[in-house]
């Protein structure tokens, strides 16, 4: 862990450790953030942190399940006693539950979906809503819109709802903070892409850091 300089901003992201979520973590640390680095996979962290120090910047690494509510509050209630609120989260962490038809839904991966995908993200608003108003922070969430197509009902469901409850949080702090931000990235080869579509070919995917440079400026 590296200690930020006073002027540096303070962003988190949630699902650091692969995909979209390493991407946006190591641009932002390049870009000069110190970034919080939220995931279950430590080597991934690693290697983040060592991406991040390589271009100049800082980071603290945070090996943790998001699903985990006393160690996330912990982490919210530092957040504010350390740096006085936080500029950015970005929510990239996701439970990508085999593809299966409806009626015969894993009931253990369903309830894995609910919490990592739903119910830790209800969770995490609640308590990032205060160091995100403190620093006129952003939330920025990504939407997959995989709901209502075939064997996609664990994934889609609880992907939907989780954008659903963004959107409604979006809605009602649009006047009092903080800004909620959605977008909905471009097909990239991410491990959890490769899950529910084996054997792809990737050559006409996004890579991970252009698309994180793209999401990032639009911000």
């Amino acid at each position: 862990m590296t200690e930020p300089d006073a002027d540096r901003k303070i962003a988190l992201v949630t699902g650091a450790s692969r995909g979209l979520g390493f991407a946006l973590a190591a641009a932002l640390g390049a870009r000069g953030w110190h970034v919080v680095a939220v995931a279950r996979t430590v080597g991934g962290l690693e290697e983040l942190d060592d991406r991040i120090r390589a271009a100049g910047g800082s980071a603290t690494l945070a090996p943790m399940d998001i699903t985990d509510d006393k160690a996330m509050a912990h982490l919210a209630l530092s957040l504010m006693d350390r740096w006085g609120g936080l500029a950015l989260w970005a929510h990239a962490a996701i439970h990508a539950a085999p593809l299966s038809p409806a009626g015969h839904l894993d009931p253990r991966e369903y309830d894995r979906s609910i919490a990592c995908n739903l119910r830790a993200t209800a969770a995490l608003i609640a308590m990032l809503e205060p160091a995100l108003r403190a620093a006129s922070g952003t939330a920025l969430f990504f939407d997959d819109p995989r709901g209502g197509e075939k064997f996609f009902g664990c994934y889609g469901a609880t992907k939907a709802a989780q954008i659903a409850l963004a959107r409604s949080w979006q809605s009602e702090s649009a006047r009092i903070g903080p800004r909620v931000v959605i977008e909905t990235p471009r097909p990239m080869p991410t491990a959890t892409r490769a899950r529910f579509f084996p054997g792809e070919a990737r050559d006409g995917l996004a890579d991970i850091h252009d698309e994180a440079a793209r999401l990032l400026a639009r911000l």
